[in-house]
């Protein structure tokens, strides 16, 4: 099941995404950091996240880019020790398979480190000052696919960058259009998504509204369930 949890800055979304998880029952929780640690506040934030997922069970790994190379090592773990053992509600010694659920946070960061790299790649340079947009996309969206493989359950949360109206330079423009295309491609493929405002989960009813920019779906429709 993939879910996209999305809002503005203290929104709550992140706190919801985690509930989710939790929720979800899994006996390996994987946490995927994507932020890039620059400085001491960079550091001391991380920190605090950690504290706060202490005893909720969480794996965390470190994916400031390339979130198809944590997607490999999270299926080589699965893979490797992919059963259990229980003796209530079976018989003794009798073989299950675990549930294995993925937190990414957040799609904003990611997005970002691609994009402005500390060192860009030759030949990839845009008119942004960083890679170029269809190659991050290209980059994040393959890296994506081969995550939605790795697990039973996979929450992505992303951030709603687009509503203050402000005007922007070009590199801003370029990172805000990179981050519009991969939020809209995750609701493509979403079984769920959420908007969250205020600490309020909004849950939006999806009809395949996204499907037709990727896989030559028909167009769709959306609403707020319920509205």
């Amino acid at each position: 099941m993939i879910t996209l949890v999305y809002g503005g800055s203290g929104s709550g979304k992140s706190k919801f995404a985690e509930q989710l998880v939790i929720s979800s029952k899994a006996e390996r929780k994987y946490y995927v950091a994507t932020m890039q640690v620059y400085d001491d506040e960079g550091r001391r934030k991380v920190e605090r996240h950690r504290k706060l997922r202490d005893g909720k069970g969480f794996v965390t790994m470190e994916a400031p880019v390339d979130i198809g190379a944590v997607a490999r090592q999270i299926a080589d773990g699965v893979q490797s020790g992919e059963t259990y053992q229980i003796a209530d509600g079976a018989q003794f010694g009798e073989t299950l398979v675990s549930k294995t659920a993925v937190l990414l946070e957040c799609m904003m960061n990611l997005v970002a480190n691609e994009m402005f790299p500390p060192e860009s790649e030759d030949g990839q340079l845009g008119s942004n000052g960083g890679i170029e947009e269809s190659v991050v996309v290209s980059r994040i969206i393959s890296g994506l696919e081969e995550l939605f493989s790795c697990a039973d359950d996979i929450i992505i949360v992303s951030g709603n960058v687009f509503k203050d109206g402000s005007e922007y330079d070009e590199s801003t423009l370029s990172y805000m259009r990179a981050l519009s295309v991969v939020n809209a491609f995750i609701a493509s493929k979403a079984d769920e998504v959420y908007e969250v405002v205020a600490g309020i989960p909004l849950k939006i009813a999806r009809q395949d509204k996204c499907a037709h920019l990727f896989d030559g779906g028909k167009s769709g429709s959306a609403k707020i369930a319920g509205a």
